[in-house]
């Protein structure tokens, strides 16, 4: 009788189908369960040495329209070399309350890396009903509030539109509180950016 051995996409759709990663951290904030990028981690590892498969993850930080990200990808590769990926990106805030800059840019990695996992091996992580610690009552979602434009955002705007970026940081404007200063020289560079040479 001879060994049928399975492809990558015949080994990823089996994990797919019979992964199962219970919600083991609890938001007390919000008062619903999830799952940490270190619970889908725990629950992969018999299935990737079942299927004798490596997962590595590699990371970089980007900066885009004066925003920084962090992009995390994922290789699910198998003892043919054939390997399969699954990228995500979290935005990084250096101004977090609460969080030291190494805090931030580890929350945000780890943020990025758990929705890696996720689009990899399709893993929902949608909040219901049934996650919040009272079934009945369903909250509904925060409004968005404005960050106040601080001096190293405010530095990072101005690169981007020297770069070229004077459109992206346009409309991100908007998502900051600002003073009629601030408002005034991004606007005025802006406006340098959008003449033509001469």
């Amino acid at each position: 009788m001879t060994k049928v051995t399975k492809t990558l996409h015949e080994k990823l759709n089996m994990i797919q189908t019979n992964l199962k990663v219970h919600k083991g951290q609890m938001n007390s904030f919000g008062g619903y369960k999830y799952r940490s990028s270190e619970d889908i981690l725990e629950a992969l590892k018999p299935h990737l040495k079942e299927h004798k498969l490596i997962l590595l993850f590699s990371e970089e930080t980007n900066e885009l329209g004066g925003y920084l990200f962090v992009a995390t990808k994922a290789s699910l590769i198998d003892e043919t070399g054939e390997v399969i990926t699954s990228t995500s990106s979290a935005g990084i805030d250096p101004d977090r309350k609460g969080m030291d800059i190494a805090q931030s840019f580890g929350s945000s990695s780890s943020y990025s890396k758990k929705y890696t996992l996720g689009n990899m091996f399709l893993i929902d992580d949608t909040k219901d009903a049934d996650a919040t610690s009272n079934p009945k009552e369903v909250t509904k979602p925060a409004k968005a509030t404005k960050k106040k434009m601080t001096e190293a955002i405010m530095g990072l705007m101005m690169t981007s539109i020297k770069a070229g970026n004077d459109g992206v940081v346009s409309e991100r404007m908007n998502d900051y509180t600002m003073t009629k200063i601030q408002h005034k020289q991004l606007s005025a560079a802006i406006n340098l950016a959008t003449l033509p040479p001469l």
